[in-house]
């Protein structure tokens, strides 16, 4: 650190949510701070970094990066890839080469010796690997704490964006070291906001055959929180058929379509089918008509066959599948058909992909948002029906209304929303990097 200007690098950069949060927090206490490094291989996220900051020096793959080529510094910042240990990757860790990208924060730390560190990733690091119920963290993040902890104070804790002012449940681990002194990341101060501050109005609304029939079944202010899911139930989702995706259905079809969605999953059933249980059985007219007494079940149950809500299938068994990688061999199962058990009923559409996902409630804290369904987000505006926009996105990940994504298209819409579910949020960021630079 020279003339009080203390450098960082911000490594697996993404949007620039680490940086931009480190900086707010320099500049509120009075620090100056310069980036003299940004590594991000993703091209898209490269294009918004161009557009957002200065770059004295922008790298690429960090793995092609030799240390001496990193210019010196004060402050290593990284969010480094977190597929490789959050549910929606396959939770692979070290094995996964992109869980391996902790070794090159790794590499850099001993050979740049910098004052301290802010890394991030998703909640499901704690756990990862984990061996004992009992263990308080799992086995990778036990070998990165202790990789860390042989030249740096470090702690960790996993904080909530929805306790720092932003209007989304977005749980992400923080470990921050430096040099001589462990920083406290208990007690900071809960800000809670809801969904409205960020929403923009007048916005152009969809107006298709899905929208049509959502807002044939619900008014615009009924939707406000619901998920439409097949999959799922409670008073907060809504299913195909309460909407009459694959035609309508009355009274008796839907109480029928309700019962059987919830009597499928329970336990009993594989018993006396003779299966290993699973989560959505399908059951004979004999089992159904256990639980729906009904004269006019085979007339309902044709009725909902023929429509496409539901399907004649065999149950399905487990099979031993053994599945071989470099580094390890593990025993898996998958799920296949018993041709020796009868068919029964089972909902159709458990994995439709429908347009919209959910939908904001301006009243409440969003839901976590990530990559895979970020465009399925739905917004009510006036009486209609829409997608989020660039700026609502943004705001729900914390970034200021300066931060400029119109760089991109319309038609590129996606890249933007796949770069925002991978995001950090930016307030958080900035108290933890309060924390870290009120005590160097």
């Amino acid at each position: 650190m020279k003339n009080n200007n203390l450098k960082f690098i911000d490594l697996f950069a993404g949007l620039g949510g680490i940086r931009l949060g480190f900086e707010q927090a320099a500049a509120e206490i009075g620090i100056s701070v310069e980036c003299v490094f940004t590594s991000e291989i993703k091209q898209s996220a490269i294009k918004a970094l161009q557009a957002n900051f200065t770059h004295t020096k922008l790298a690429g793959d960090i793995t092609q990066v030799h240390s001496s080529e990193i210019p010196d510094f004060d402050i290593l910042l990284a969010g480094f890839p977190c597929q490789a240990f959050s549910v929606a990757g396959k939770q692979k860790g070290f094995v996964d080469t992109r869980g391996t990208l902790f070794f090159e924060i790794e590499r850099i730390l001993k050979d740049k010796k910098p004052i301290g560190f802010i890394l991030e990733n998703v909640e499901g690091l704690v756990n990862h690997d984990k061996e004992n119920r009992g263990d308080k963290i799992g086995k990778t993040l036990s070998v990165i704490l202790e990789s860390l902890s042989q030249n740096y104070k470090i702690t960790y804790k996993v904080l909530d964006s929805k306790d720092f002012g932003v209007p989304q449940t977005r749980k992400r681990i923080f470990i921050v070291g430096t040099l001589k002194k462990t920083i406290s990341l208990e007690d900071f101060p809960i800000i809670r906001k809801n969904v409205k501050i960020i929403l923009e109005r007048n916005q152009k609304t969809i107006d298709n055959e899905f929208t049509k029939k959502v807002l044939n079944h619900f008014k615009p202010n009924e939707l406000h929180g619901k998920f439409i899911k097949d999959k799922r139930g409670g008073e907060k989702n809504i299913h195909s058929w309460d909407i009459g995706i694959r035609g309508e259905v009355n009274k008796e079809e839907k109480e029928l379509l309700n019962l059987l969605f919830k009597e499928r999953r329970k336990k009993h059933w594989a018993s006396e089918i003779g299966i290993d249980w699973m989560d959505g059985m399908p059951l004979t007219k004999k089992q159904i008509a256990t639980f729906y007494t009904k004269k006019n079940l085979d007339k309902i149950l044709d009725s909902l066959t023929e429509k496409g809500y539901l399907t004649l299938e065999h149950p399905k068994k487990r099979a031993l599948v053994n599945s071989t990688n470099p580094n390890n061999t593990s025993v898996a199962f998958e799920r296949i058909p018993d041709i020796s058990k009868p068919k029964g009923y089972n909902i159709t559409s458990g994995k439709l992909s429908f347009p919209f996902s959910h939908f904001l409630n301006p009243k409440d804290i969003a839901p976590t948002l990530v990559a895979m369904d970020m465009d399925t987000i739905g917004v009510i505006d006036g009486k209609g029906i829409r997608n989020i926009t660039m700026r609502e996105g943004l705001r729900l990940f914390g970034f200021p209304d300066e931060y400029d994504l119109g760089i991109f298209s319309q038609s590129e819409i996606k890249k933007v929303y796949d770069l925002l579910g991978n995001s950090v949020c930016v307030p958080v960021v900035k108290q933890v990097a309060k924390r870290l630079l009120t005590n160097i």
